[in-house]
């Protein structure tokens, strides 16, 4: 089973994002993904963002993760 997690886009440059994810931020790929912009939010995989979600997607991501790790 592959776990993505929901991630806001910080800044973007040369085809990395540095990213926040619940408070945690790191640096990604975005280079699978066209036009994407600081603010955005990507589901994350192995360090490259996979996909854009909408603000909806991320806040229901991070309901479903809190809940499994209660």
């Amino acid at each position: 089973m592959c776990v993505g997690l929901s991630a806001k886009v910080v800044r973007i440059q040369d085809g990395t994002a540095l990213v926040d994810a619940s408070g945690a931020r790191r640096e990604i790929s975005v280079q699978l993904l066209d036009e994407v912009e600081p603010g955005d939010y990507v589901m994350v995989h192995a360090g490259i963002a996979i996909a854009r979600i909408t603000d909806e997607d991320e806040h229901e991501t991070d309901e479903v993760m809190e809940a499994l790790l209660a």
